[in-house]
């Protein structure tokens, strides 16, 4: 019988007192089958499936739904890696609410069905029943190769894609370890890094090869790679970070979101000093922006011993571009937030050591170029915060290293690599896809970049669509 439950099963989770103090992952899921089944039962297993159209990997939603109710787990794993090279990542860093589960039908009277919340549960049983499963069969390669720049979710996808295809696919990885943002940016307690390291290995084990500690760029040149490769795909990210341009910025306490939370989870700044990396953050930390990595930033603060974290943000929590779930995960942990406020100086004591942040309170006009409403400084509003740490996270653009070694590969002015649609370049046989193209976004809008570029790749080779 369906579920006719207006609300979703509700996830398992740790209680925000207890998790503000450590890095566990803060959402267990659902711990069980039936809870799972529960809420597989609430799918209506529509005919036009819109859940399907909201994803841009166009992972069939209703079809794995269905076999969860069916008990056929495994069947359930195969039809989401089929389209997904990444799922236990996506069911937990996915946007859900503003792609497959807005589109739901049951969403129109009550909640959607918590398809992330699915989709985890399946991909975590997968992992753990990995000897039962069926390994995928070796594909004979068709004697083309590829080179792939960068090992997040674009590159990742990218190369999974093509090497079952049959091409021999390398990744080029500028840091130490595969992942990219999945390994850099996001936390521990919201994606642990043994996942990571266990998804990364399910694509290793199709046939790809990665190569860390390889600087495109620098060690070789695109140039040089379409010298060996047949064709190149660019997923290098966005890491390089934009700042306010205030006063007081260089101050000694002041990081960008990319260093700080690079310094965190990649470098382990949280078992400080069993790991050699500390990160200053002192009582209070003031964190400047309203996404997703603000959030994070401002969570790892609060983990990391500040008594006082605030969210200083130039608009209401109305336009805030952070999901909905992690802005109240941050709230149940007790961070402030400081809504229409904007910084307009960092002040330091004699040390050169961040003391204070000036403010400005804001009100919204008319909207600007991303349809929200432009903040508009109050004359006179002006107040202070005490701080010891200030974190900027206002946004990455991708670094200009491949765009400035590159001859004939054209960049928006802000850095952007300009591609179609499918990922194709103004460089023949240079396709690129992810943050590298769009600045700062989504996991699941570059997997879903590297996925097209792949298919791309692969009708320009191969003369097949």
């Amino acid at each position: 019988m369906p579920n006719m439950d207006p609300k979703k099963t509700p996830a398992v989770e740790q209680d925000p007192v207890v998790r503000s103090g450590n890095f566990k992952e803060v959402s267990a899921g659902y711990t069980t089958y039936e809870m799972a089944r529960g809420e597989a039962e609430r799918c209506l297993n529509c005919k036009n499936m819109p859940c399907v159209f909201g994803c841009p990997v166009g992972v069939q939603i209703p079809s794995f739904i269905q076999k969860i109710k069916e008990g056929d787990m495994a069947g359930a794993h195969a039809i989401l890696k089929s389209t997904s090279n990444l799922p236990a990542i996506c069911g937990r860093v996915c946007p859900q609410e503003s792609q497959c589960e807005c589109k739901c039908v049951r969403g129109i009277k009550g909640e959607s069905v918590g398809i992330g919340r699915l989709e985890r549960f399946v991909a975590d049983w997968g992992m753990q029943h990995a000897d039962e499963l069926p390994k995928a069969e070796a594909v004979a390669l068709n004697g083309k190769k590829v080179a792939v720049v960068g090992s997040g979710p674009a590159g990742l996808t990218c190369a999974g894609d093509l090497t079952k295809l049959g091409y021999q696919v390398t990744i080029f990885e500028a840091l130490h370890t595969p992942g990219g943002v999945l390994v850099y940016g996001i936390p521990e307690f919201r994606l642990p890094k043994a996942l990571v390291r266990q998804e990364i290995a399910t694509v290793e084990a199709l046939g790809v090869e990665i190569r860390t500690n390889s600087v495109i760029g620098r060690m070789e040149t695109v140039d040089e790679l379409l010298g060996e490769y047949d064709a190149v795909f660019v997923g290098s990210g966005a890491g390089l970070p934009n700042f306010q341009k205030i006063p007081g910025e260089n101050l000694n306490g002041v990081y960008s979101a990319n260093e700080f939370l690079t310094r965190i989870n990649l470098m382990k700044a949280y078992t400080f000093p069993e790991a050699d990396t500390p990160v200053r953050v002192g009582k209070r930390a003031a964190v400047i922006g309203g996404g997703n990595v603000a959030m994070d930033a401002a969570r790892c603060a609060k983990r990391l011993g500040a008594e006082e974290v605030y969210i200083v943000y130039r608009r209401s929590e109305k336009e805030m571009p952070a999901r909905v779930e992690e802005v109240h995960h941050a709230k149940e942990e007790g961070i402030i937030f400081k809504m229409l406020c904007n910084p307009v100086q960092i002040e330091g004591d004699e040390n050169g050591c961040v003391k204070r942040m000036q403010c400005i309170e804001m009100e919204l006009g008319e909207p600007d170029a991303s349809g929200r409403r432009r903040p508009v400084p109050k004359p006179g509003s002006e107040f202070e915060i005490d701080v010891d740490t200030v974190v900027v996270a206002i946004g990455n653009s991708p670094n200009p290293l491949i765009k400035s070694t590159t001859p004939g590969l054209e960049a928006q002015k802000w850095g952007g690599i300009i591609a179609d649609e499918d990922g194709r370049t103004s460089k023949k046989g240079v396709y690129a896809g992810g943050d590298a193209v769009t600045g700062a976004a989504t996991v699941i809008l570059a997997m879903g970049a590297g996925k097209k570029a792949a298919a791309a790749i692969h009708a320009d080779l191969s003369g097949e669509e």
